[in-house]
């Protein structure tokens, strides 16, 4: 867990992804109450010297250990089937690389299709099976093949394309994490859910 302090000590910086950021304090340390003027909580601001994101911190007062964080990390979600995850991960620790981190979310895509046993024909091809199958739904399948369509134009060096922006990175992990969401992760929290109800 991190600590307020004069440096906010991160493996990675939430908006840019470097490694081992500087994230020195751009405040003071502020104060907050609730309406009953209890509940009192220390606040800090954090800047990354590298892209420049701001980090808001929040501790119960008298206690430096942060409970809060805005952004929040992002954690990548145990029920994701290695491989997936593996490429997700690498392509959040890469966004400040966009055309790396489309291919690799690209990739996490793909694995995760894959893992649902379409392994077979054109990536569209299996795009569409999903969407037979009651797998994903239409509007999935739109995204996902304007998130593909972004990672082949890279993969296929295509000159007329126009290289991939931080935000275009974004989008395409955000799919990736989205389908994750839906493919895997939903689906694991429900069984346990009903696993839970029948042990009550």
């Amino acid at each position: 867990m991190a600590i307020q302090g004069n440096i906010l000590e991160l493996d990675r910086c939430v908006h840019c992804s470097v490694d081992k950021p500087s994230l020195p304090a751009i405040s003071s340390i502020l104060t907050s109450l609730a309406h009953d003027q209890k509940n009192e909580h220390t606040w800090r601001v954090y800047g990354c010297t590298r892209c420049g994101g701001a980090i808001l911190t929040g501790s119960p007062k008298g206690n430096r250990n942060i409970y809060e964080m805005y952004p929040e990390q992002i954690n990548i979600d145990k029920e994701i089937p290695d491989r997936a995850k593996e490429y997700l991960e690498q392509a959040l620790n890469s966004i400040s690389s966009p055309a790396g981190a489309v291919m690799l979310a690209a990739s996490s895509i793909d694995s995760m299709l894959k893992a649902k046993g379409l392994k077979t024909g054109s990536l569209y091809g299996r795009i569409k099976n999903a969407v037979d199958t009651n797998l994903i739904t239409d509007e999935m399948a739109t995204w996902a093949h304007d998130v593909r369509l972004d990672a082949n134009d890279q993969r296929h060096a295509d000159d007329d394309a126009p290289l991939p922006s931080y935000e275009d990175a974004k989008r395409v992990i955000e799919f990736a994490q989205a389908l994750a969401t839906f493919l895997f992760v939903l689906p694991a929290r429900v069984q346990r859910g009903i696993n839970e109800a029948k042990e009550s």
